[in-house]
C-alpha cells in the first residue's frame, strides 16, 4: 500500500521504493534517471571524484610486494629485471621494471618506499585522478633511471645494478610539493622530507642519488603541468605534458648512449 507520491513524477511510491529527498520522497525510477543525468564531480585540479579505496596506489604497492616475494623465492628474478645503464641499453624495459624491485636483504628498503607511497599516493590520486596519477608515477620511475644514465659516470657505476621505487617516490614528493603550493597549503613537511632524503643520498653508501634527483625533477615538472593547467586546457595538458616528458627522456638517454657508443 502506497500512502505518498514521488515529488518528481507524482506516481505512488510504496515504502520499499521510496528514497528520501530534500523535500518528500522520490521513487527509484526518478532516482536512477537523476543519477544518469548528473555530471561527474571534479576536484579543484580536475580529477574525477571517486569513492572507495585508492586503487592505483594499492596496485603499485601490491606489485612491489609481489615482486619482492619473487625476489626472495626466485634466484634470478632480481638480476632479470634490475636496471643498470649498460643493461638498459640492450633491454630498455629495465628502465621501468627496476622500480618494482627492492634490495632482497634489506626489508627496510621496501618498507620505507611503500610507506612513503602510501603517505602521498592517495592524496595525489584523488586530487589529480587515477590516469594522471598513474602516468606521474610511471614517468617518475622512468625519470629516475634516466637520471642514473645522465648523471652517473660511465665507468663502473654504469654496470652496477639499481633497484627500488625511490625514483618514483621522489617524483611523487616533487609533485605533491607543487600541488600543495598550488592549493595554498603548507608544503613545509614535504620540503623537509625531500631535503633530508637528498642529504642522506649523498652521505649513505649504496644510494643512487642520481635516480632520486631524476625522479624528483620529472615529478615536479609533471605536477606543475597538471596543477597549473588552465581549466579549459586540462584535457590537452593531461596527455601532452606526459608525451613531451617521455620524448625528452628518451631523447636525452639516446644522446648519452650515442656519446658512449651504446646507441
Amino acid at each position: 500500500m502506497a500512502y505518498v507520491r514521488c515529488q518528481r513524477c507524482g506516481r505512488p511510491a510504496c515504502p520499499e521504493c521510496q528514497r528520501p529527498a530534500p523535500v518528500g520522497v522520490h521513487c527509484v525510477d526518478c532516482v536512477a534517471q537523476a543519477a544518469q543525468g548528473a555530471r561527474d564531480g571534479r576536484t579543484v585540479l580536475g580529477g574525477r571524484v571517486r569513492g572507495g579505496r585508492p586503487v592505483v596506489t594499492l596496485t603499485f604497492i601490491g606489485l612491489c610486494a609481489v615482486s619482492y616475494l619473487l625476489q626472495l623465492t626466485v634466484p634470478a628474478w632480481t638480476s632479470r629485471w634490475a636496471f643498470s645503464p649498460v643493461a638498459g641499453s640492450v633491454e630498455p624495459w629495465r628502465f621501468l621494471t627496476a622500480a618494482f624491485l627492492h634490495s632482497p636483504g634489506q626489508v627496510f628498503h621496501i618498507l620505507f618506499n611503500m610507506i612513503a607511497l602510501w603517505m602521498v599516493g592517495p592524496y595525489l590520486e584523488s586530487t589529480l585522478g587515477r590516469a594522471r596519477f598513474a602516468t606521474l608515477y610511471l614517468l617518475s620511475a622512468l625519470g629516475g633511471s634516466v637520471g642514473a644514465v645522465l648523471l652517473a659516470p660511465a665507468t663502473g657505476t654504469w654496470l652496477t645494478p639499481m633497484v627500488g621505487a625511490s625514483g618514483a617516490v621522489f617524483g611523487l614528493f616533487g609533485a605533491v610539493l607543487v600541488v600543495l603550493r598550488r592549493m595554498g597549503r603548507d608544503a613545509g613537511p614535504i620540503l623537509g622530507i625531500i631535503v633530508l632524503n637528498g642529504v642522506l643520498g649523498f652521505v649513505l653508501p649504496g644510494i643512487a642519488w642520481q635516480a632520486h634527483l631524476g625522479g624528483l625533477l620529472v615529478g615536479a615538472l609533471l605536477g606543475a603541468a597538471f596543477a597549473y593547467a588552465p581549466r579549459e586546457r586540462r584535457g590537452l595538458v593531461g596527455w601532452a605534458a606526459p608525451l613531451v616528458t617521455l620524448v625528452v627522456l628518451v631523447g636525452a638517454t639516446w644522446s648519452m648512449y650515442a656519446a658512449y657508443g651504446l646507441a
